[in-house]
């Protein structure tokens, strides 16, 4: 995971004001900031060491691994805020809030589809959540909480309650399946 912060702050550094045409669900395209599309990259490195499990080993273990796991999480976004001071504090709050998302998913499904949900929120936030004032300027619909400003406050304590509700969901043990016979 260091490798992929690593890369999320230089591809933000160097190529992240890059505007990228993104295919609107309405029709039409929309433009957005290459970084904005970053914290994949962190969520795809976390899902990844997520998939790779050692069962036997695991089960024996004196410490559950599971918690291990949510250290290593949780540490990557506080980590995660070092760079945020370079490339902007928007980021760091949308990795939180993309965790909690694929941390959510994958306790329901699996790491394939929390990939893949968290990108489509980022996407369905990028064309359905964009909309114009009067004047113009663009802002963000009440749900796109991706697209708020860095110093949005009610945005940093939904990503925190949200990261929150991720660590615990995905620190549940699942219910063994109960055989009615």
């Amino acid at each position: 995971m260091p490798a992929a912060l690593v890369l999320l702050t230089l591809v933000c550094w160097v190529l992240g004001g890059t505007e990228v045409p993104v295919p609107g669900f309405l029709g039409g395209m929309v433009s957005m900031r290459l970084q904005y599309f970053t914290p994949i990259l962190v969520i795809g490195a976390i899902l990844y060491c997520l998939d790779r499990r050692l069962n036997a080993s695991e089960i024996t273990a004196v410490v559950r691994i599971r918690r291990w796991d949510l250290t290593v999480i949780t540490t990557a976004v506080v980590v995660a805020h070092l760079p945020g001071l370079i490339v902007g504090m928007d980021i760091p709050r949308n990795l939180m809030v993309l965790i909690a998302v694929a941390l959510i998913v994958r306790r329901l499904s699996n790491e394939a589809a929390a990939g893949a949900v968290c990108l489509l929120l980022l996407l369905a936030s990028a064309s359905l959540g964009r909309v114009y004032q009067p004047s113009g300027q663009p802002t963000g619909e009440w749900w796109a909480l991706t697209l708020y400003p860095a110093d949005s406050p009610s945005a940093w304590a939904v990503a925190a309650v949200l990261f929150g509700l991720g660590l615990l969901a995905s620190g549940q043990r699942l219910a063994p399946a109960r055989s009615f016979t």
